[in-house]
């Protein structure tokens, strides 16, 4: 799919493959400590039919970034940049077009999957809303696209938990319930958020395995947070590194995984632990910045262990990396 947009700095139109394209997106929030910036000029394109795993230590901005793209920010963020969905620009809507536009063309899977869902409301009387208001179906057909999905989403028994309320099924279960609603309208993409950090092992390969295979199956296209590699490794064709709000690294999975060119990509690649590990994996020192203090030059310089005095002094700036990814490290414009 080749999509016209218009460049907003020069007023010429660009061709692009992207469904999802982030533009310099900035997200700031209001305190009593003054403007904290949690969201850092952040831009990156999505494809259809692709997936792309946002990593990073909690704090990086990982779920902000995600919320901001959705429109979901609290009162006290300011949020600027583009976010074109199709080429229409999701931060310009009207709070109605906004409401229309999540869940029909793009929606979200939280973390956790009890703030998704009413505990007052049935499974049904959830699923067949969502449908209604959406797609304008009757009652009786949103009924059995509700069934569809639960089946789809590999839900036993389907009939009896259409039936249920949330509290009635375990975590797994509810977060396959989640994914049925993201998923009810056939979004051009879906928003992933620690989708299965609060479940067990074994359940989350289970519903990172149904996300892989619903993906595969259409031309949705998905964007998912983790702090876990693992999860990254299993799910992703693209791969962005978050620090102290900025993507530090992008480009394929294997790629940024296998041969990781940003010390903190590499920091963390390090500190993930193997099945059947023996040695004491590393541990990246000292902990990440304060998001109202950040350092002059590279954020990660006061925890990086080849940092030089430019990186204290100058903001790295996108370079070339390898492959087809890219970095922000001084490093590499020196390598």
């Amino acid at each position: 799919m080749s999509l016209t947009l218009v460049n907003t700095q020069s007023g010429e139109q660009v061709t692009s493959d992207a469904v999802l394209e982030v533009r310099d997106l900035s997200v700031e929030f209001r305190t009593e400590r003054g403007p904290l910036r949690a969201v850092n000029d952040v831009s990156f394109r999505l494809e259809q039919n692709r997936v792309l795993a946002v990593i990073g230590e909690s704090g990086s901005g990982k779920s902000a970034m995600l919320r901001s793209v959705l429109g979901i920010q609290p009162g006290s963020a300011s949020i600027t940049g583009q976010v074109l969905l199709q080429g229409r620009d999701l931060l310009t809507l009207s709070s109605r077009e906004r409401a229309a536009t999540r869940g029909r063309d793009v929606s979200m899977v939280f973390q956790d999957p009890l703030t998704a869902l009413d505990p007052v409301f049935t499974v049904e009387r959830q699923l067949v809303e969502t449908l209604r208001r959406h797609l304008g179906l009757s009652r009786q057909a949103a009924r059995a696209r509700a069934l569809e999905l639960l089946d789809l989403v590999q839900i036993p028994s389907p009939e009896q938990r259409l039936r249920a309320y949330p509290f009635e099924l375990s975590g797994g279960m509810r977060q396959r319930v989640v994914i049925a609603m993201a998923l009810a309208c056939e979004p051009s993409v879906l928003l992933a958020d620690e989708p299965t950090t609060a479940l067990d092992v074994t359940v989350q390969a289970r519903i990172l395995r149904l996300l892989r295979e619903v993906q595969r199956r259409g031309t949705m296209s998905v964007v998912i947070v983790t702090h876990d590699l693992a999860v990254a490794a299993e799910i992703a064709d693209e791969v962005a590194v978050m620090y102290a709000g900025r993507i530090v690294e992008m480009g394929p999975v294997n790629q940024v995984l296998l041969d990781p060119a940003h010390p903190y990509t590499r920091g963390l690649v390090e500190a993930n632990v193997q099945p059947g590990q023996q040695a004491r994996p590393h541990s990246i020192p000292g902990a990440p910045p304060s998001l109202s203090r950040l350092p002059r030059g590279c954020a990660f310089a006061p925890r990086c262990e080849v940092a030089t005095l430019t990186c204290w002094e100058e903001r790295p700036q996108p370079v070339p990396a390898g492959g087809t990814r890219w970095s922000r490290c001084h490093l590499l414009r020196s390598a």
